[in-house]
Parts: structure tokens; C-alpha cells; sequence
């Protein structure tokens, strides 16, 4: 199991706190990992001499039920408790605050950043 989630997983999920995961992307995701797990792991022979390939139930067994869509949610997470201990995620008040900062104002760029620098 190693081999799947150490190279693939982090190609796959960069960037994935910002996505927005809706259910047709969580099924794709969901696709495209049982497609990888099923060339790692290979068909299973059955008792009488034929190959299949492994069903979804056996894979998720065999990668314990921590699927790529749980890896994402887990990732948001961490992002999250990162966010809030470097203090990036500002409350209510300071957003209002910050809105007449982001705003776009009337006039020359270097004028404005002049008038933010006085206030």
C-alpha cells in the first residue's frame, strides 16, 4: 500500500484544501484510485484457474478504508488548524476592517498606496 500512496497521492491532491469537491469530483477521484490500485495490485486468480480483477470492496480493504477523497478532507484539516495557528484567518470584525483596505479605489495605483500608507 505503500507504493500507492506515496508516489500517486501527493501528484494527485496537490492544492486539494482550495478545491471545491463536489459529488461528481469525489467520484472521479474515487475512479481514478481504484484504477491505480487495481494495476498495483494486480487480478486475483480464482480456485478453479480463471484471473479477475479485484472488486471495489477488496480494495478498500486492502487500503483500509482511508480512500483519496478521506485524504483530502484530512489534508483540509490540517490546512485549517494551520491557518488558524498562524492567525491567517481573521475574524468577522477584522474582515470588515480589511474590506476598505482590499477594495479597488478611484485613481493612479501610486496615489492610492499613498493615501493606505497615511491612514
Amino acid at each position: 500500500m505503500k507504493l500507492c500512496k506515496a508516489p500517486v497521492r501527493p501528484v494527485v491532491v496537490y492544492g486539494s484544501e482550495c478545491w471545491v469537491l463536489t459529488e461528481n469530483i469525489k467520484q472521479k477521484l474515487l475512479v481514478f484510485e481504484r484504477k491505480i490500485l487495481r494495476r498495483i495490485f494486480g487480478p486475483t486468480q480464482k480456485p478453479n484457474g480463471e484471473w479477475r480483477l479485484k472488486i471495489n470492496e477488496e480494495l478498500e480493504e486492502a487500503i483500509n478504508n482511508e480512500n483519496i477523497v478521506r485524504y483530502i478532507k484530512y489534508k483540509r484539516l490540517g490546512w485549517l488548524g494551520a491557518c488558524r495557528k498562524n492567525d491567517q484567518i481573521k475574524s468577522g470584525q477584522d474582515q470588515i476592517q480589511m474590506g476598505s483596505v482590499c477594495n479597488k479605489t478611484e485613481g493612479k495605483a501610486k496615489s492610492r498606496m499613498g493615501r493606505r500608507c497615511e491612514e
